[in-house]
């Protein structure tokens, strides 16, 4: 164990008490696992942590207790492994060692004698996840925060038994789902119901009196009251999903995960129910990836998601915020109309939609209720909570509604015009220190408050569609922005649970602007006679979670036109104008079809005869990219890095396994080749800060 010793380690330990239960002829053993901080530090597993409860299992085994159960601090079940330790590790054998002092220590849970049960309060991920599985029972509380096995999105794998034991519980599709599928999808999180649906929590009890009611429950369990089935795994199937999820993994990812494909062999293992063999294959994988590339990748991408994301650069104290207690939305189109959920859900407080005409309300206003009615149906929104959010949300053509509002965001027309003149006449309605805040995507927003009496209270308030899913708000300061408004706009986006970063007022400010020299530089390629399948496959050696035409039609071509212009007039040595581009989004014709491109699009172009090879379209993106990435710095776009990095993570969705974007290119030559230094300190991105 010596050998193992984290200097650095926040110790967990695991607390043992002696519990009386009524109904039983002895005390039940709980232990409480608990780092002595609060919530913002969640519990996790080093070796002394890991230690301390093979010595908790000990004491209460030797107590002949009716029942052994686990449970955490308020708020936090465990989140898994000390990740801040793995980068410490030695060498191999190490490696293999803390996978082998998982597995035994929470085997003494699996095969106990005594009956042993999870009582998962709170946040569970990773190992803290696996220490529930190899427990006989689980409880989960319906207010737990998060449940995951994220180890893939870090460049790991489920390393203390979830490969092995999630499967055979719920299935090799859900199971799939949980540890491959939702980690690549920005580390998708299961919510409680969802979790004790599939299989993973036997049952789900209210978060008031958790604890009191798991112990009833447990009691019953022991006692034969109350009886547990769980379905039998269909292995028939088992080969044929996996072949599946493979050939998945090969289009979307080209290989450029090794995780993704570690987890599937371990998955692949889990058939035969061989146990011992199973783990020592984690053990085995663990291994082999702890020191990979990826997995000091991941570690820089997951700090900055967890840590930086939570702590905004440049942000003013909070206690100059003002309160909130109504939200004008101008527009009720489909993005307004989305905002208007979005608010409604997260404030808590009144929102008014204003358009043109009664007939937009309705539709807009109707959008909202029909997406409230999905809610419901699916089991996501109690009635309750549904008939308040109908009784918040509502609209007029009468812009007068706004006089009292606290918060008003723009969501029309992406024209500085139509947007100024928008702010003019509602400037006349509202109170003098409401916000005005605007979604434009790349327009400046100086030059939008230019005219107006109070242009201090003017933030950019750029959202990513769809907005009930990506996490990233771009908060842009214009040059006459106060720190009042850009306080009361920082508390918004965290009331709105987004990952907010402050923007200098630059054209297309960060996602866009890269996003659009990115594709760009691909559609330059077409433009000079590169074919489109070509150009489009270029960046596969990457495993970026979309290819460029797939990204583009997201975007929708004539978006991507218009803001390309935008960046045209500003920067046009760097930022071309594609009439390819103008011909596709005129056609109205999509640009591909199930990832193939569609040859309809093709005979629309008028191209070049220079073609460019796909490792030539490749560097020349990662070239711009790094360009632009460099002239923002110098710019002050943002305070550092880093911001790009999580803008593009939470943003544009770069994946995890490449760590950020400025890493990358720092590792892969790009950054010095290009802009003649690197973006980040060597070692940087290889630790969590």
């Amino acid at each position: 164990m010596s050998a193992l010793a984290a200097p650095n380690e926040v110790v967990t330990r695991a607390l043992l008490r002696s519990v009386t239960v009524p109904g039983l002829d002895r005390p039940a053993a709980l232990i409480t696992l608990d780092n002595g901080f609060d919530h913002t530090k969640p519990n996790t597993f080093g070796p002394a942590g890991l230690t301390s409860l093979d010595e908790a299992i000990t004491a209460a085994l030797a107590a002949d207790p009716a029942f052994i159960a686990v449970t955490g601090k308020p708020y936090i079940f465990c989140v898994g492994a000390d990740i801040v330790g793995l980068p410490q590790l030695a060498d191999r054998a190490q490696a293999l060692e803390i996978g082998r002092l998982g597995h035994r220590v929470f085997a003494r849970l699996r095969e106990s004698t005594v009956p042993t049960f999870a009582f998962v309060n709170g946040a569970a991920m990773g190992g803290g996840l696996e220490l529930a599985l190899h427990c006989h029972y689980r409880t989960l509380s319906g207010g737990a925060a998060a449940l995951a096995l994220p180890e893939v999105s870090l460049g790991l794998v489920p390393g203390w038994g979830g490969t092995q034991l999630l499967p055979n519980l719920i299935g090799i599709p859900a199971a799939t789902q949980v540890i491959i599928q939702n980690p690549l999808m920005q580390n998708k999180m299961l919510k409680p119901k969802q979790a004790a649906e599939m299989g993973i929590a036997d049952v789900l009890l209210e978060p008031a009196d958790f604890l009191e009611r798991s112990l009833e429950w447990a009691a019953g369990v022991v006692r034969g009251q109350v009886t547990v089935t769980r379905p039998e795994v269909d292995k028939d199937m088992w080969a044929g999903v996996l072949y599946f999820a493979r050939e998945t993994l090969n289009q979307r990812l080209h290989g450029a995960v090794p995780a993704a494909y570690k987890a599937l062999d371990l998955l692949e293992t889990a058939k035969d129910g061989d146990f011992a063999a199973g783990t020592a294959a984690e053990d085995e994988a663990l291994a082999d990836l702890v020191f990979s590339e990826e997995l000091r990748s991941g570690l820089y991408a997951f700090d900055l998601v967890q840590r930086r994301a939570k702590r905004p650069a440049g942000a003013p104290d909070k206690g100059l915020a003002r309160p909130v207690t109504k939200v004008g939305i101008v527009g009720a189109g489909l993005m307004a109309s989305q905002l208007a959920l979005l608010f409604a859900r997260r404030l808590q407080v009144p929102v008014v939609m204003t358009d043109l005409d009664q007939s937009r309300v309705d539709k807009g206003v109707g959008y909202v209720h029909t997406q409230i009615e999905k809610a419901v149906t699916k089991g996501r929104m109690d009635k309750g909570t549904a008939a308040k959010l109908y009784g918040l949300v509502s609209g007029t053509v009468d812009k007068s509604a706004f006089a009292d509002a606290d918060f008003v965001i723009e969501a029309v027309f992406e024209d500085l015009g139509v947007k100024k003149q928008v702010w003019a006449e509602l400037e006349k309605i509202v109170s003098p220190e409401a916000v005005l805040a605007t979604n434009t995507s790349s327009l400046s927003i100086t030059e939008m408050a230019a005219e107006l009496e109070h242009p201090e209270r003017v933030v950019g308030f750029h959202f990513f569609n769809p907005v009930a899913v990506l996490p990233l708000l771009e908060i842009v300061r214009g040059e006459r922005t106060d720190d009042a408004t850009l306080a009361t706009a920082f508390a918004v986006g965290k009331q709105l649970k987004k990952s907010s970063v402050l923007v200098k007022d630059a054209p297309a400010f960060v996602v866009n602007r890269l996003l659009t020299r990115f594709l760009g530089t691909v559609f330059a390629a077409v433009d000079a006679g590169t074919p489109l399948d070509v150009a489009n496959s270029a960046l596969d050696p990457l495993g970026l979670p979309m290819r460029p035409l797939a990204l583009l039609q997201l975007v929708g071509p004539a978006v991507a036109y218009h803001v390309g212009g935008t960046l045209h007039t500003a920067y046009p040595d760097r930022f071309g104008v594609s009439e390819n581009l103008k011909r596709i989004a005129d056609s109205g014709k999509p640009i591909v079809v199930d990832d193939q491109v569609n040859d309809e699009v093709a005979t629309l172009l008028v191209v070049g005869d220079q073609p460019l090879t796909a490792e030539q379209v490749r560097q020349n993106a990662l070239d711009a990219l790094a360009q632009e990435i460099r002239l923002m710095l110098d710019e002050g776009v943002v305070a550092e890095a880093q911001d790009i990095d999580l803008c593009m993570i939470l943003g544009a969705g770069w994946p995890f396994h490449l760590g950020g974007v400025t890493p990358y290119l720092d590792r892969s030559g790009t950054s010095e080749r290009v802009t003649g230094k690197r973006f980040l300190p060597r070692g940087a991105a290889s630790l969590p800060a």
